[in-house]
């Protein structure tokens, strides 16, 4: 009788140790390789950070005729720069490490680049990419749809964690094309064997480097030890510190590293650091607010103790704000996106976890509470404004104490940073700002067969409100949300609860 030992990382062995339990568990038993400890390659970088990239079309790429036609329906015509030198290498093969500000079409880049090796007559999951948070999960997938809208039969499924199981093992019942999800709810198809991996051709890991720290870390490798060694892995992010690098370099095979748009350029955002006194802090937040009166702030705190207590505080000054963090349902985070985005809310306090991934359209400005512990999570949090080429606000609020992050936002950025003083009288009046939106509730979604345009007919026919005084419709399974004038909202809720959409009377609520 032979014995073999084998030393493995607690990840790898914790997998091992499952697989060895349930040798079957819906896959077909892998053998355990042995660690290597040969050096690993080091990326190959193909160009040099801020250094200017050419514009080239898509046709440019040797895309299949579908994509093509789908890319020209959604008007893209040139690529930015993240794609232009991220997909040739995916194209061919090769695994990738993107890095490129938040906006830039990173989720474009990789969803072409698995879109070109998916086969529709293959009846398996081709394709996985794993993010930190179920709202990205869901922009991802829209994107990801909206490029393969011309490719036919093509199956994507969505694995977000904070929601019911059910509807999830209902879609894998049929293997998916493509998986989009998230780490720990992936984790737990893949050990009851409701989902597998068998035939995986792509891996991507959007905001890599969180998918790579402490928190998502074990999920994500006990994920890649299960998946073949012949895929393809792609990592994108905003942000990759050297500790992610190192892993990478476990994960992929001889990977090509491009970099670029890592930080806006002085004419897209403009950012202030303000020093002041920690006692007043929430004052200085409130005089910025009342002083610039952005059509919408996004506000960073480190805790969700800090993120409540910004909340309470901005509310009891008269602002309209909402918070996001990890202590509210998952209903109640859609509604608080929802509001947000449509113009019933203009402030929205967050912590940098939350936040992560948010895609927030014409976002005018990002105020820091507090300047974060890690420099890269500053790139993370201004990336939220000036994106596609428009212009915003980033103003940072720091005191005495937090001079180290200062400097490490300096070296970061490569610039020396002049902090400004601000001006703040106890006599000054505050100015809160006010929603010029309210937002109406209804009872029914996709499910019922309501569409954006039935609402839209209602309030603009029965309700006899004018076109311009609808603002954005959101709809769910179950439930459609849409902003009116403030001014116009009761009536508009009166006239719903009263009338009928699409023939139908469903229950109407304003939130909020």
């Amino acid at each position: 009788m032979f014995i073999y030992c084998v030393w493995l990382r607690w990840p790898e062995a914790s997998a091992f140790l499952r697989r060895m339990r349930n040798p079957t568990n819906g896959r077909a038993k892998r053998e355990c390789q042995p660690h290597n400890t040969r050096p690993l390659p080091l990326p190959v970088r193909v160009n040099r950070p801020g250094e200017s990239v050419e514009s080239k079309p898509f046709t440019s790429l040797p895309l299949k005729p579908a994509l093509l036609q789908a890319l020209e329906s959604l008007n893209y015509v040139q690529m930015t720069p993240i794609q232009a030198l991220s997909l040739p290498p995916q194209l061919e093969g090769r695994d990738v490490i993107g890095q490129a500000r938040t906006g830039s079409g990173k989720t474009a880049a990789y969803g072409l680049g698995l879109l070109s090796r998916i086969d529709p007559e293959l009846a398996r999951v081709q394709a996985l990419v794993l993010c930190p948070t179920r709202e990205l999960a869901d922009q991802i997938a829209k994107e990801i749809r909206r490029l393969a809208r011309c490719l036919p039969n093509i199956k994507l499924t969505i694995l977000s964690g904070g929601i019911d199981k059910r509807p999830q093992l209902a879609s894998l019942a049929h293997d998916p094309h493509i998986v989009v999800g998230m780490a720990g709810r992936v984790l737990e198809h893949l050990e009851q064997g409701t989902l597998r991996l068998d035939d995986l051709k792509v891996l991507v890991l959007d905001e890599a480097d969180r998918m790579l720290d402490d928190d998502f870390e074990q999920a994500s490798r006990a994920i890649v030890d299960q998946a073949p060694k012949t895929r393809q892995t792609l990592l994108f992010s905003a942000t990759f510190p050297d500790s992610v690098r190192a892993v990478s370099r476990r994960l992929q095979r001889q990977a090509i590293e491009v970099s670029v748009d890592t930080a806006p350029t002085a004419g897209q955002v403009e950012q202030i650091f303000y020093e002041v006194d920690g006692a007043r802090r929430l004052d200085a937040l409130v005089h910025l607010l009342s002083e610039h009166r952005p059509e919408s702030a996004l506000v960073f705190c480190h805790t969700r103790g800090d993120a409540r207590a910004v909340e309470v505080g901005l509310a009891k000054r008269g602002f309209s704000v909402l918070a996001l963090h990890g202590d509210i349902e998952q209903r109640e985070r859609d509604e608080v996106l929802v509001r947000f985005a449509n113009g019933s809310c203009r402030v929205l306090v967050a912590t940098d976890v939350a936040a992560r991934g948010l895609d927030i359209k014409n976002l005018a400005a990002v105020i820091s509470y507090e300047l974060p512990n890690d420099a890269d999570v500053h790139v993370h949090r201004v990336g939220r404004t000036g994106r596609a080429g428009r212009s915003g606000q980033a103003f940072h609020l720091f005191t005495s104490r937090e001079r180290s992050r200062l400097e490490a936002i300096e070296q970061l950025l490569g610039t020396a940073i002049v902090p400004q003083k601000l001006s703040m009288s106890a006599s000054e009046p505050d100015r809160p700002l006010p929603a010029l939106m309210a937002t109406l509730c209804i009872d029914g979604g996709r499910r019922d067969k309501l569409r954006p345009g039935d609402l839209l007919g209602a309030l603009t026919g029965d309700a006899g409100l004018a076109k311009e005084a609808v603002g954005k419709i959101n709809t769910y399974d179950t439930r459609t949300y849409v902003a009116i004038d403030k001014s116009q909202a009761k009536r508009a809720l009166q006239r719903l609860r009263d009338g009928k959409i699409k023939g139908k009377n469903f229950r109407v609520r304003p939130i909020g």
